[in-house]
């Protein structure tokens, strides 16, 4: 009874090549800051449908360089920028993928930041480079998150006419204060020690920060979430029935709920995606 019951629910533990075999089993690569809202979802499939759910967590360009470096293949793989499936995994790793869902960017902070009462979507680049205010942002390197944020940089220096802003902003959210992906900053945030964090709105709402929305025109191209079933898939059946099953009008609506901007209809790029996805409705 207790190995049915572990079968059954979705794990947070290393996953890849080699580390599940059989019909019955998912290996799952999602985006930090999609996980604590899809995590639910993963579970209700697993229990419904009696098969193991194995998930990893983690930047964007992490789970990128398992696949290319590590060549460890989940089923499934869902990133926080869809530009990087055109530049690094199509076609070997993958041939097709889908945007299912949108973000934007914010600055996230508490009611004990500093300079909370003062700061809004007019001045917050003055408070946020402000000497004594610990800012935090993610690593440019591996996370999405993190290489919007240095475009922002660069876009505001522009809109505000400050030729050193950008120079400012990053000297102000020094490495001491980097982490490799959004949850991290959040669980930072969340402990007062950081006052400011560059994030995503959902993880902004579903943490409960208060935040400031950037314009448009400063976050240089949309947040869009991609997703896809990696062409050499361990299990690529299981993978169909759960991508049907995340993409099904009950679990997206579930998944607004927890501020996960799913889109109505999936835009599907590439060749030899699941029937259901490319069928007209």
């Amino acid at each position: 009874m207790l190995l049915a019951a572990i079968s059954l629910v979705a794990c947070d533990r290393p996953a890849g090549k080699g580390t599940a075999s059989g019909k019955d089993t998912a290996v799952v690569f999602i985006a930090a800051s999609l996980t604590n809202a899809i995590r639910p979802e993963l579970d209700s499939f697993a229990r419904a449908r009696g098969v193991t759910v194995l998930t990893e967590s983690g930047a964007s360009m992490e789970h990128v360089r398992k696949l290319t470096e590590l060549h460890r293949i989940p089923d499934l793989v869902m990133l926080a920028d869809d530009d990087v499936f055109p530049k690094y995994l199509a076609p070997n790793y993958t041939s097709w993928w889908a945007d299912f869902a949108r973000n934007r960017m914010v600055v996230a902070y508490t009611d004990r930041s500093k300079a909370a009462n003062e700061i809004s979507d007019t001045n917050w680049y003055r408070i946020l480079s402000r000497k004594g205010i610990e800012v935090g942002r993610a690593d440019p390197n591996i996370a999405p998150v993190g290489y919007r944020t240095l475009t922002l940089f660069a876009l505001a220096a522009l809109r505000y006419g400050q030729v050193d802003l950008a120079k400012r902003l990053v000297e102000n959210a020094p490495a001491k204060n980097v982490r490799s992906n959004a949850a991290e900053l959040a669980t930072l945030l969340a402990a007062g020690e950081l006052d400011y964090i560059y994030d995503y709105e959902s993880v902004a709402r579903a943490q409960k920060f208060r935040y400031v929305l950037m314009p448009p025109e400063i976050t240089g191209r949309p947040v869009t979430y991609a997703l896809s079933i990696p062409v050499q898939a361990p299990h690529p059946d299981t993978a169909e029935r759960l991508l049907a099953f995340l993409l099904g009008d009950s679990t997206k609506a579930r998944l607004r709920g927890r501020y996960v901007d799913m889109v109505d209809r999936p835009e599907v790029h590439g060749t030899g995606a699941p029937s259901f996805l490319t069928r007209s409705r």
